[in-house]
């Protein structure tokens, strides 16, 4: 009985956490006090600076170990050569069609 209780009181907090007002899609925004507006800009300053502190980053090449970097480039590849349409004659066409 006693198990029972405690699993009852264990699973009760998560569900009531569930039952805290959730914005909607299609409500209103919550109006914004100055001083949370002011907190918004002050991150979005710190962001913008922190993204200025990272160095720029050279390409990466990972198949760069595989490949020799004195092999000469291969040429580009020919188109392979349309085979030429055998010519017929419109006498041929119109009996091969009877």
């Amino acid at each position: 009985m006693i198990g029972i209780v405690a699993v009852m009181v264990l699973l009760a907090g998560p569900a009531l956490a569930q039952q805290a007002p959730v914005q909607r899609y299609g409500e209103e925004d919550k109006e914004k006090t100055r001083s949370d507006i002011a907190a918004e800009k002050e991150a979005e300053r710190a962001y913008k600076r922190s993204l200025g502190n990272i160095p720029e980053q050279k390409s990466t090449d990972p198949w760069g170990t595989v490949r020799s970097d004195n092999a000469a480039p291969k040429a580009a590849a020919k188109p392979p050569a349309k085979p030429k349409a055998a010519k017929t004659d419109s006498k041929t066409e119109t009996t091969a069609k009877q």
